[in-house]
This record gives structure tokens, sequence and C-alpha cells, in this order.
């Protein structure tokens, strides 16, 4: 008979070769593999990077307190990482090459992740090493409660959004950075000139788009990457149609995690309510809408009861209208609920520039290189409201042909303006605004001074800078170890950019009261705007502070964030 290391080491392979089954006999032990697999999504067996086999990889379940052992084994070519999103716990443990001594795990490597569990709700995790994240590397984590959730429901769903490339991550890079409206196929013609100058007159028509040939810019490109992706829920085509089941009457917990690369989402589902009861992991107060918009990145968990015994449509349309992903809720399988006709696309306009306006940004010129430097400020400046820029307009517009190709056309009446999702008159969309940190805020302090946190680029280089600096050039945002900060977010550019700080929370300056401002760990900052959060550095160590547009990220927009003890009591 083998001996006992023999046996924990063949079932330790036999776990891997399981593909999902990832957790390990001891509560709180996982085994992930990193490897390169065919996966078959949209009829066409490609190779892609999976976690035990599959995309999105194996849901992981933890437990708020529970100390975690997750053993990642990289059987790429090449070095990888896996980054435990929203996950509080030690900076060496976080999983980004570079920073706290980790380097990455090398081929034919094992690297073991130890942490105690200090919270609960909905997770992700993902690579932070090249361009993997976008190949496949990613998956949900749950983590429960321990003594127990506070929301009663009698089904609960992972929903995993994420963004299908037709073409390899290094590709995509390679066409925006020599051409960055590449995959913009909706750009405006002469006859959508014509048909503008009957409308708003030609010499207005003129202006504006001599305003726009300035900055070599076009209204149509709200999203760097769109069309040639395909848009999945759970790893599922929508042709596949995910389905989860339900009876008359019963609660249903719906987590939606937007594991995309570069996609947000306009999300409903006709004919449900949805009460939206947790945002990044974090419980807010119940707050009943009819939709939302889902940055990349951020999660939002939801409450649903369907009444009525037939199947409901999980709509997420994205946000330039090139697809959508969706599934079913239902009573029984094989069902298809109706899928809603296609909004039309918005249109940015000048108000989504901001400070852009009028600028050359075909140029090369680089921003204050000081620009990182603190300002001092006295005053409550948590009295001060942030903008929300999380609602959409409440208009009636002119729905599309459900038949439609992958684009939708410009219509007469498209929108205008990145928040304008073509919410019906009369119901109600989740803005910033509304979400309130369902438990009072443990620090209400007002901040000792604001950081200013520019978001630019070059359109033209594809370049994306944070204060004027790529990466490599940029210095880090130092911060003392539990001082209190407003960081304000202005952005410069005429795409959202989804700003996620690692190790710790930021609150919302959202206009509700101090203890009950809410936490979130991504903060979506819409073109043109301004936006402010505080922060409580509270998490010793150096952690990554980047836009999660995953190109966006890699293309130079990042810096480290640096919270340091001033002495060994401090």
């Amino acid at each position: 008979m083998p001996p006992a290391s023999k046996l924990c080491a063949l079932l330790f392979t036999a776990l891997i070769a399981a593909g999902g089954m990832a957790r390990l006999a001891d509560a709180g032990e996982y085994a992930l593999v990193i490897d390169e697999t065919p996966v078959n999504v949209t009829g066409k067996p490609v190779r892609m990077l999976t976690v035990n086999g599959t995309i999105p990889g194996p849901t992981l379940h933890f437990t708020e307190g529970e100390d975690v052992v997750i053993r990642v084994t990289n059987r790429l070519a090449e070095s990888a990482s896996v980054h435990w999103h929203g996950i509080l716990l030690p900076p060496e443990m976080d999983g980004v090459p570079g920073m706290n001594g980790f380097d990455g795990i090398m081929p034919g490597q094992t690297f073991t992740y130890r942490f105690r569990i200090r919270q609960s709700g909905t997770y992700w995790y993902h690579s932070h090493s090249g361009l993997q994240e976008q190949a496949g590397l990613y998956g949900p984590i749950i983590v429960s409660p321990a003594g127990g959730d506070i929301v009663r429901a009698e089904r609960d769903y992972v929903m995993v959004l994420s963004d299908f490339p037709s073409d390899d991550p290094r590709q995509i890079m390679a066409n925006l950075k020599a051409d960055a409206g590449y995959y913009n196929y909706n750009k405006r013609t002469v006859l959508d000139f014509f048909r503008d100058a009957g409308r708003d007159g030609f010499a207005a028509t003129l202006r504006d788009r001599l305003a726009w040939g300035r900055m070599r810019m076009e209204p149509t490109d709200i999203a760097d990457v769109g069309s040639g992706y395909t848009f999945l829920l759970n790893g599922k085509s929508p042709q596949a149609n995910w389905t989860g089941l339900f009876r008359p009457g019963e609660r249903v917990r719906l987590r939606f995690v937007n594991a995309s690369a570069m996609t947000y989402y306009d999300l409903r589902i006709p004919g449900l309510k949805m009460t939206v009861i947790q945002a990044d992991g974090q419980n807010v107060q119940p707050v009943p809408v009819d939709e939302l918009r889902i940055a990349v990145a951020e999660t939002y968990d939801v409450m649903v009861t369907p009444e009525e015994e037939k199947p409901y449509t999980v709509f997420a349309e994205s946000i330039d209208r090139s697809g959508y992903a969706r599934g079913t809720l239902s009573p029984q399988e094989g069902l298809s609920g109706d899928i809603p006709a296609q909004r039309p696309r918005t249109l940015l306009t000048m108000a989504d520039m901001g400070n852009m306006a009028g600028m050359d940004h075909g140029s090369t010129d680089d921003a204050d290189p000081h620009a990182m430097e603190d300002m001092d400020h006295g005053g409550d400046m948590a009295a001060m409201p942030g903008m929300d820029h999380g609602a959409m307009s409440a208009m009636d517009h002119t729905r599309m042909d459900p038949g439609a190709a992958a684009a939708v056309p410009e219509s007469p009446k498209a929108p205008r303006g990145w928040a304008d999702a073509s919410t019906p008159r009369g119901m109600k969309a989740l803005s910033y605004a509304d979400l309130r940190s369902f438990t009072p805020q443990k620090d209400t302090r007002a901040p000792g001074r604001e950081i200013i946190v520019r978001l630019d680029g070059n359109m033209e280089r594809f370049i994306w800078t944070i204060n004027g600096r790529k990466f490599e050039d940029a210095r880090p945002i130092e911060l003392r170890y539990g001082e209190r900060v407003k960081l304000t977010f202005i952005n410069d550019s005429m795409m959202a950019h989804p700003m996620h700080l690692h190790g710790m929370f930021v609150q919302l300056v959202n206009g509700q009261p101090a203890e009950r401002l809410p936490n979130k760990h991504v903060v979506n900052v819409a073109p043109g705007q301004n936006y402010s959060v505080l922060l409580t550095a509270d998490e010793a160590g150096e952690w990554a502070f980047h836009c999660h547009l995953l190109f966006h990220m890699n293309a130079g927009m990042m810096t480290k964030a640096v919270v340091a003890r001033l002495s060994a009591t401090g």
C-alpha cells in the first residue's frame, strides 16, 4: 500500500483532473489549475485559458472567519497569477506581479495563497498578468456570513457576465494601438450629416462635426471594443440560453458579476422588478429597480420573486448595443423567455467630453508631472456632495427591430449622452445616489486632505494615463496608515473608467449621510465627469490602483498606492 504522502499526491492529482471539482477535503482548501484548453462557445473550438478546464472557472465558496488555502498550479508556457478581487487580505496574497514581493506563478509551478476571510458577499477572481483575463482566466467567489445571511432566498444563482473575443487578446491590443477606432463599426456617414442637418439645422450640424473633427474623435465610439465579442452568461452564449429554475412565489437571489474585460451592460429582466441588496459584496438598504447599468468588475446582488409560471429573460445588453448576454429564469427546463427588442445606441455629446471640448487630442503633450501632489484642504470635505453619474435618463425612445444585426443602427431619435440607457418613462434605473450602506460606517471622520486622480489618454496612440503618466512612469500615491483622504476622480477622456483600488473599500460621496455612505471596490467615472470617494487607509502594503478596462490598464492606466505605517505602533 503506498505511503500517506503518495495517497495525498494522488488525491490532489485526481481532484485537479476532475475539472470543476476544486475544493479539497479540508474546509477552506482549493486546488486550481490554469491551463490552455479547447473550448467551444460559438460553435467553433478555440484554445482559451481555463481554470480547472472551464470558463468561467469554478465558483469558490468561503465562510466569513475561515482560513483558506488555495493552491494554484500554472500549466501555461508563461507566468500567470490570480487576484482575489474585492477580498481583504495580506498584501503579499493579493496576486499582483511586481508588488509586495510577488513575482507571479512561473510555468509548471504551484503557488499557495493563504489568508483569513474577513468579510462576506459576492466577489470574483481573475488573472493580473498581461491579457490573460480576457483569454478566460476568471471565476466567481461567494462568501457566506458567519452568522447566517440576513436575506432569505429559496434559490441562489451566480450570474457571471463576460465578453468572449473573436480575436486573440494580443491582436486586439495591436489593433487598438494601430487604430483606436478599429472596433467602432458605427462611424457617422454623409447620410447621417444630412439627416441631422434636417433635424438640427445645417449650421449647428456643421459646428458639431467640426468640433468632433478637431478632437479627432467619434461620438459613436462609446466602447473601445464591442464589435466582435460574443457576450456570455455563466460561460454560455445567448443561443445556449443558460437556465435557472424557480417555483412561482419563490424568492430568487441573483449574484451578478461583470467579469468582462471591456464591456458595460444595461441589465433588466422584463416583467420582474429587481431589488438591489448588495453592491460590490457589501450589503445595502434594499433598492427596487427595473434595470441597472453594471460597470466592468462591479458586482450587484438582486432579489426577484417570479409569481407567474412562465419563463423570464435575463437580458444584459452591451452599452454600445453590439449584442447581449441572456439567460432564462424558468419553472422548468427547456423553456425560453421572449428576447426584448434591443434599444438604440446612444451618441456621446460635448457634455461627455468635459474638459476635452476644444482641445486637440491628436497631440502627445504630457500633463503636469506634479499633478499627483496632494492638496491640503480645511473644513468638512465629507459634506461636499459628489455628483451622481450612475443615473440614467427616464426617456421614451424608439425601439429597434429585435432581429437587427449585431450593431443596432443609429436612430433619428438616438439617445444623447453616455448615461442615457433609453430607460422607458416611468421605469426606475439604479443610480449610485440610491446606494445606502445597510450597516453604519465605522469611520465618519472628515478627510484630512484631497488627492486628485486625473484620468486621461491619447486616443490616437491608445495610451491611457493617471495624472498624465503611464504606469511605468508613475510615482506611487503615498498614504499614511489610518489617515482619512478624499479621492477625486477627474475624467478628461471620452471613455468611462471603472476605477479599482486593491486592498481596501472606498465610500461613495453620493449624498447619503456620512454613516450611510456605501462601500465600493469599483467606482465608475463617466466620460467628462468628476466623482469623489472617501478612503480610510487601514491596510498597510502596496496596492494596485487602476482602470478595470483591461486594455486601458495594459495601455498605462494604472498606478500604485502605498499605505505605510510611520512607526511600529503606528
